[in-house]
């Protein structure tokens, strides 16, 4: 008898959870609609979104966008701040979807590094993550976008990019020289390999011949400006090889 009362306990529980899990996504399913204002968005915040909705109880917004992030109807950017899958499926292949992400998750950057490098063939057989320039601390970003590195430099390196918006999204992109420079300030090089005998171009597999002439002399004015040593050292390197007039 105890065993039939519990086979049936376990019953009614596993009904009762069916039929909760199918009432949470039919009320999902009906409020969807509530995502509409958003689809044509890059982003919208937790405010914006009980603005539109008219929705004022904050545990209630929260558990709903909960769900939708766990069932892929929107997806988490941060803290506070999501994107509908719609948008995502539509723009995230857009060629400034990477630097638009990366501005909002950290407003005070530009896209630089291997991620221009790549994009221009100066660097090829890798895929890197989306990198950028901030004054602030070094930082890595997981999520469902992808993976943003933003390393530090010197307050007084700071520039050199250039300013873009993307559905009234203001980023910032290094030039391909500045992009360049930041790598290679960067990047640990001992001095031997910035000597005269060794093409530093090619040890690093950098293919800098697709620098135009007047790139490369926007490098050479970031590099004297920058007064470092090493990076006078390694454009010195390149004047011998890769641009040997």
């Amino acid at each position: 008898m105890r065993e039939v009362s519990a086979s049936l306990l376990l019953t009614l529980i596993n009904i009762y959870r069916i039929i909760y899990i199918n009432c949470i996504l039919s009320d999902m399913s009906m409020k969807l609609d509530l995502l509409h204002p958003f689809e044509n968005m890059p982003y919208f915040t937790i405010e914006g979104f009980k603005q539109a909705s008219g929705m004022e109880n904050p545990e209630q917004v929260r558990m709903l966008l909960y769900r939708w992030a766990k069932a892929g109807s929107i997806v988490p950017i941060k803290k506070g701040m999501y994107m509908t899958r719609r948008f995502f499926e539509f723009h995230s292949r857009d060629a400034s979807f990477p630097a638009a992400i990366s501005a909002i998750l950290l407003p005070e950057s530009y896209i630089s590094l291997e991620f221009i490098l790549q994009r221009r063939a100066i660097l090829t057989g890798v895929t890197y993550p989306v990198t950028a320039i901030t004054t602030r601390n070094t930082r890595r970003i997981v999520n469902r976008l992808g993976t943003f590195w933003y390393r530090s430099i010197r307050p007084d390196l700071y520039f050199g990019f250039i300013i873009s918006e993307y559905f009234g999204i203001r980023f910032a992109e290094a030039t391909l020289s500045k992009a360049l420079f930041d790598f290679l300030y960067l990047r640990p090089i001992p001095a031997a390999f910035r000597s005269a005998g060794i093409n530093l171009a090619e040890e690093l597999r950098l293919n800098l011949e697709e620098l135009s002439s007047l790139e490369r002399d926007e490098f050479g004015a970031v590099v004297e400006e920058s007064r470092n040593r090493k990076l006078q050292q390694i454009h010195e390197n390149f004047r011998r090889y890769p641009w040997r007039p």
